[in-house]
């Protein structure tokens, strides 16, 4: 697994959550202004609040999309959560030429263009995460 390191911002960022929801994030990234905040799956229900009104409120507070994916050791299991909010069905992994694997993840009819995000917005994010937590070095949306 990768050591993580944390710039001021985001280890910003991480203390606002845990501060906010009295969840520990396990990892945090920042990119394409989207703030995706990793955390022990048991923990999701406490950490959204009911009906996701933390997750608004947290999103008032940073004035940036948030997104809270729960952690997992299983790779596939990981891939699904990182596209939940675009209704994925299934993963496929397949070993990549490069080393490590390779995820395509089916979406519901309709979903793939928003699961894929402007500029591929979306799968460089995940790509980011699942790099971190997993052996999965690429990332396609079927």
């Amino acid at each position: 697994m990768t050591t993580l390191t944390f710039d001021t911002e985001t280890l910003g960022y991480m203390r606002v959550f845990e501060d906010a929801t009295g969840v520990r994030p396990v990892d945090c990234i920042v990119a394409e202004g989207k703030i995706v905040i990793l955390i022990d799956a048991k923990y999701v229900r406490l950490a959204l609040g009911p009906h996701g009104e933390k997750a608004v409120m947290l999103k008032e507070r940073m004035h940036r999309e948030i997104q809270v994916v729960a952690d997992s050791s299983d790779a596939e299991k990981l891939v699904l959560n990182v596209f939940y909010p675009f209704s994925p069905v299934g993963v496929t992994l397949t070993p990549h030429p490069g080393g490590g694997r390779h995820a395509t993840v089916q979406v519901a009819e309709g979903w793939k263009a928003r699961a894929i995000g402007k500029e591929g917005k979306h799968l460089k994010i995940a790509r980011a995460l699942l790099s971190r937590h997993s052996d999965i070095v690429s990332v396609s949306v079927a």
